[in-house]
């Protein structure tokens, strides 16, 4: 594995880390309950620890392949949750999500920063991540 595949896969694996303590934080420190979409996005992240750690460990980037989709997914997820937070079309959407609603906003860091935003910045460089690895274990076979 090239040093630059090593240093992506690094990349991935403390990015998901960091967004899985941070959840952890929000939920087990400040109080704060997670809505439906958070849930899915905590099942969407918490196992890209173990992949990407597993693929670091392992040096071998294509025993991560599983953490390309479930990034993919969860930026999905992400990019939803903020447009029932933030876009006026979207917020009726998150009224019904569940005993706390999708469209509350926990934090709002500069008028934009959400905990959906926070995630979804995590699942967006996870996801870069991994297709520059790819391209870049291409380009060297």
């Amino acid at each position: 594995m090239k040093k630059q595949s090593e240093t992506l896969l690094f990349i991935a694996w403390a990015g998901a880390l960091v967004a899985t303590l941070g959840s952890l934080f929000y939920s087990e420190i400040l109080g704060y309950t997670p809505c439906e979409l958070c849930w899915f996005q905590r099942i969407l992240m918490y196992p890209l620890v173990i992949i990407y750690g597993a693929a670091l460990i392992k040096r071998k980037a294509e025993v991560a392949i599983a953490g390309l989709i479930l990034s993919g997914i969860g930026m999905a997820v992400s990019i939803y949750h903020y447009l029932i937070q933030k876009v006026p079309a979207f917020q009726s959407a998150g009224d019904s999500c569940g005993l706390v609603p999708c469209n509350a906003e926990y934090v709002n860091y500069l008028g934009f920063i959400t905990i959906p935003f926070l995630a979804g910045t995590a699942f967006i460089i996870i996801f870069i991540s991994h297709i520059m690895i790819i391209r870049s274990e291409r380009k060297s076979s």
